[in-house]
């Protein structure tokens, strides 16, 4: 059963705002880690963003002062706000939950920035 469901990708231009959501079907995920990876074409999956349950943050040194990650535990939802997008920033970009390698994905949400 999916346990993870993004929404909110789209196309934007250059310099334009989009903000991705998260939202978990188990309560349980308000004490885990959370964070957000994208997969370019020909690129590995990389962190954008993650958060610790007690609202710790850390970055892709690419996306600093552009992104911007956040959780919700009332509607245990984690949130991506980005700003200033660029064409490299292009990617499906995935939620995770947990760990990479041990903990949950969800099926993810293309984002374009094009003009």
């Amino acid at each position: 059963q999916v346990q993870l469901v993004e929404s909110g990708g789209g196309l934007v231009q250059p310099g334009g705002s989009l903000r991705l959501s998260c939202a978990a079907s188990r309560s349980a995920f308000r004490f885990y880690a959370m964070a957000w990876y994208r997969q370019a074409p020909g690129k590995q999956r990389e962190l954008v963003a993650g958060i610790t349950s007690g609202g710790s943050t850390n970055y892709a040194d690419s996306v600093k002062g552009r992104f911007t990650i956040s959780r919700d535990n009332t509607n245990i939802t984690v949130h991506l706000q980005m700003n200033s997008l660029k064409p490299e920033d292009t990617a499906v970009y995935y939620c995770n939950a947990g760990s990479p390698a041990h903990g949950w994905w969800g099926q993810g949400t293309q984002v374009t920035v094009s003009s």
